[in-house]
């Protein structure tokens, strides 16, 4: 699935990063820099998958309740039918 393809990758962006991170001497500024640049640049994007998950946990509770609706309003029917 191409999601898991891009949360392997973001994973590994990530490990990278921590990797890069324990790396840079506290005196680089230049490194410091670009390392905050990535680190934020990497937030952003985890913040879009969270977002993206958010919604299709949304839809799928939408789609639970109409199921749901759907079951008991086809229970009803069944149970008029038998005189219940």
């Amino acid at each position: 699935m191409m999601t898991e393809k891009k949360n392997d990758r973001l994973l590994v962006r990530l490990q990278r990063l921590k990797a890069r991170a324990t790396s840079v001497q506290p005196n680089d500024r230049a490194q410091l820099t670009a390392l905050l640049d990535d680190v934020g640049a990497l937030r952003d994007l985890l913040m879009r998958e969270c977002a993206r998950i958010d919604q299709e946990l949304n839809r799928a509770s939408v789609r639970v309740t109409a199921i749901t609706a759907y079951g008991r309003s086809a229970q009803s029917v069944r149970a008029l039918r038998r005189g219940h």
